[in-house]
């Protein structure tokens, strides 16, 4: 893969544009190729997002906490939600105190979705990672979380 330089046609005023320009093109390239990885499985980055909340929860988890544990706070949960509701993949319920609150939980059908997600062949979409040492990941991960600080 060419340089971020060379990937956009462009000459940054100095490197910490240059980071910001390649995180950002670089991120965008990232989701791509998760986008394509999820496509066979007939779900969208953000609902797999979900189904893995739920299934890390092992209980009934609100909407609310869904939404401010989604890697990409997507505004329309609640959308999300019925397409999977619909698939199968989640239960719903509302609170017996509170019916403005909603509950998801994940069924049979969706840990079984996802365990296939997770022992997939296809694991093409991940080969970046070996480029990187474990050091590095975590000194960028690092970097990246003082950054939103």
């Amino acid at each position: 893969m060419a340089s971020i330089d060379e990937e956009i046609k462009t000459n940054f005023a100095n490197d910490k544009h240059r980071f910001v320009a390649n995180l950002m093109f670089t991120s965008n390239w990232f989701k791509k190729q998760f986008i394509e990885f999820l496509k066979p499985y007939q779900i969208s980055e953000q609902q797999f997002n979900i189904l893995r909340i739920l299934r890390g929860a092992k209980d009934w988890v609100s909407m609310n906490d869904i939404k401010s544990l989604m890697v990409d706070k997507f505004p329309n949960a609640t959308r999300l939600s019925d397409k999977l509701l619909t698939k199968g993949l989640v239960e719903r319920k509302r609170s017996e105190t509170d019916r403005r609150i909603v509950f998801l939980s994940i069924t049979e059908k969706g840990l079984e979705l996802l365990k296939e997600i997770d022992e997939s062949e296809n694991t093409s979409h991940m080969d970046f990672i070996e480029k990187i040492t474990e050091e590095e990941a975590r000194l960028f991960s690092d970097i990246l979380d003082r950054m939103r600080s």
